[in-house]
């Protein structure tokens, strides 16, 4: 059996051998950031379950399993998006821009891929984004991206600019039939009274096991507005680690909304920090696991100004022997008065051994707060079961309706019709004759 500290340094080779292939010709600001993110890593190690905020999860897989890394260059087919969009396409985490589709972005629009912006003015922008909210001494996973951090999707709005329509950013696997590892990185910054929609979507095109280690930095300038919709929708023998930092500005609004489709173990660490006074969050998510499926939230929010407001729902549902994770923290630091936070997280669980844990948290460092957390964990209710059949509907039916709904209540959040609707097929598919299928496998 592979020791975790063997894992460690079969990562840290790997890091020296890419530093010495291609990365040494990275600006000295970017080698420096790679050098602290291995460091970082080979200091602190992979988490093991006796550590809190593990101690439900396991990634012995990550450890276990000889991840080398990704192979560079597609090899595949083109990539479907969801309708006709504006999209960015990353297999292994290299920009594939033959697969991409970027015409007609609006004014104040500036969207490019990491690896060509390296030099001049965009440079500079990436240089003073890039790793100040993901930065590597607070997370070992983020810390081990930030190592190997060579392309990824840079989205800067511009003062007061619009991207009506949804932007795409696509992160395919093809692991090239071994196990292997990817970074994918996103960044977006929108500055002042901007708006954009941008949806992450992490896909597979083989059913071989492989890692994506996952980081997206988002920056919400003063007055601005931003919908993220995140989709985890990984081959049922993937294992996706992602870490996800928000930072907002004076009166500005983030809808953050990650959906759990796919992988076998899944973990996504997400901290919000409310940085302006009148600032709005929204964070909506869910997550359908069946079969051994493996989903872990952490989330913090951070109230770190006055009369800022937060909604969280977070709903699961689970079948089979899955199980869902949910650790919630909502943090009102000194001084952030008139607060209003809310917390929800319902489980919704449909076998006798799939299983749910729950632990919202509240740390209240100000007086003048409204602060509610809660959390529900059950099956389908009997009497809504009982009145639906009793108006007509097969047991499969009224069945299948309730579940649907539970998950239908987080799409209903969602702004975007077009992206609302494709997110509800998918969910509908998943949920067939109200069960969790598992994540069909890949031919």
């Amino acid at each position: 059996m592979t020791q975790p500290a063997d894992a460690v340094q079969r990562l840290v080779a790997q890091y020296e051998a890419f530093a010495a292939n291609g990365g040494g010709a990275a600006p000295a600001w970017l080698r420096e950031l790679r050098a602290a993110g291995i460091a970082r890593f080979a200091d602190a190690g992979f988490p093991t379950t006796r550590q809190e905020e593990w101690r439900f999860t396991s990634v012995a897989p990550l450890v276990e399993s000889a991840f080398g890394p990704a192979p560079v260059g597609d090899g595949t087919g083109p990539v479907a998006a969801r309708g006709e969009m504006l999209r960015m396409v990353f297999v292994n985490g290299k920009y594939a821009a033959e697969h991409s589709s970027l015409a007609g972005l609006p004014p104040g629009v500036r969207v490019g891929n990491l690896a060509s912006r390296l030099e001049g003015a965009a440079g500079a922008f990436v240089e003073r984004h890039l790793g100040r909210g993901a930065a590597p001494a607070d997370n070992a996973f983020a810390a081990l991206n930030t190592a190997f951090v060579a392309d990824g999707a840079i989205v800067h709005l511009t003062r007061g600019a619009v991207l009506a329509e949804p932007l795409h950013l696509i992160f395919a696997s093809a692991p090239g039939g071994k196990p292997a590892v990817s970074h994918p990185r996103v960044l977006v910054v929108a500055d002042e009274q901007a708006r954009a929609t941008v949806v992450e979507h992490y896909v597979a095109l083989e059913d071989t096991p492989y890692w994506t280690n996952a980081v997206a930095e988002i920056v919400v300038g003063d007055g601005a507005t931003v919908e993220v919709v995140r989709v985890q929708e990984e081959s049922r023998r993937a294992y996706h680690v992602a870490t996800t930092h928000t930072r907002q500005g004076r009166d500005s609004t983030l809808l953050l909304h990650p959906l759990v489709l796919g992988a076998a173990l899944s973990r996504h660490d997400i901290t919000n920090v409310l940085d302006g006074p009148g600032a709005e969050l929204l964070l909506n998510g869910l997550y359908l696991l069946g079969g051994r499926q493996h989903a872990d939230h952490h989330t913090v929010i951070d109230h770190a100004r006055p009369d800022c407001r937060s909604h969280e729902f977070m709903n699961g549902v689970l079948d089979g022997v899955a199980r869902g994770v949910f650790n919630g923290r909502i943090i009102v630091r000194p001084g952030a008065q008139r607060t209003d936070s809310k917390q929800t997280n319902h489980n919704l669980v449909l076998s006798e051994e799939a299983r749910a844990d729950s632990q919202p948290q509240l740390e209240i460092y100000a007086d003048d707060v409204k602060c509610t957390h809660g959390a529900t964990l059950g099956p389908l209710d009997p009497k809504e079961l009982f009145y639906l059949q009793s108006r007509g509907l097969a047991p499969e039916e009224a069945r299948a309706l309730l579940t649907y709904g539970f998950g239908a209540e987080i799409l209903e959040r969602l702004r975007h019709p077009g992206l609302r609707q494709a997110l509800d097929e998918a969910v509908r598919a998943r949920l067939a004759a109200g069960h969790v299928t598992e994540p069909a496998p890949l031919h």
